[in-house]
């Protein structure tokens, strides 16, 4: 007999269960997103191919947040597929929608922008990175290579130059980024070259205003970093 709690073909054992695997993963689930200490509950709802069903939630920012529905597969969806002496569960959830919540990100639109800008705000990113989105500005990019020598008698740390970038550019300075290096056997030097692109968050940069700033780093970095431009 079909009851809130089991579905017909099943006895409730095996529904309680199928219930304690689903539940005791999908708290792992939340757990692994959200810190081990959150506070959840789950909420007796309907889903169509499955029963008995259930919401997560979980309290963020002190609201309860609905982070994926689940429950136990109707045996006759597994029937049709050709499972006969199996139970199981299934779950979904808005992977889009629990970013936008985990990292700040304010419209969903942006998930499908290749504006280097978002990206590469994520690139490096793990299931373990601290990341708060940082607004990008919808004014177009200026893209400049800059390519030198390291120093032989002095130490080099690629570090030393973005902090000099930022120092210099400030917050027109959106991304930095090392996109070649290479030995030269006959010279004996090493050489990197930086990706720098510019943006300005509130107007248009022109191409001549990023110059400067960009003639400015190249300047620096000689005086500051001993390096040879190429």
């Amino acid at each position: 007999e079909r009851t809130e709690t089991k579905q017909g073909v099943h006895t409730q054992d095996i529904s309680n269960l199928c219930e304690a695997d689903l539940k005791n993963c999908l708290v792992g689930l939340a757990k692994a997103l959200f810190g081990q200490n959150i506070e959840y509950r789950w909420v007796d709802c309907y889903f169509p191919f499955t029963h008995p069903s259930w919401e997560l939630e979980v309290m963020f920012n002190g609201e309860w947040l609905e982070v994926l529905g689940c429950g136990v597969m109707e045996q006759q969806i597994l029937h049709e597929a050709g499972i006969q002496d199996k139970v199981g569960w299934a779950f979904g959830l808005g992977l889009e929608r629990l970013a936008m919540i985990l990292y700040g990100i304010p419209d969903i639109r942006l998930f499908w922008s290749q504006d280097s800008g978002f990206l590469n705000q994520f690139k490096d990113a793990t299931h373990e990175s601290v990341i708060k989105f940082k607004e990008v500005s919808k004014n177009p990019q200026c893209v400049n290579d800059v390519s030198f020598w390291l120093p032989k008698d002095q130490p080099y740390d690629s570090n030393d130059f973005y902090d000099l970038v930022r120092e210099a550019g400030g917050p027109t300075v959106e991304q930095v980024t090392l996109v070649d290096e290479f030995f030269h056997p006959k010279k004996g030097l090493q050489s990197h070259c930086y990706r720098i692109v510019y943006r300005h968050m509130d107007r248009p940069l022109t191409n001549e205003e990023a110059n400067v700033i960009h003639n400015d780093i190249k300047k620096n970095a000689v005086d500051k970093l001993g390096v040879t431009m190429r």
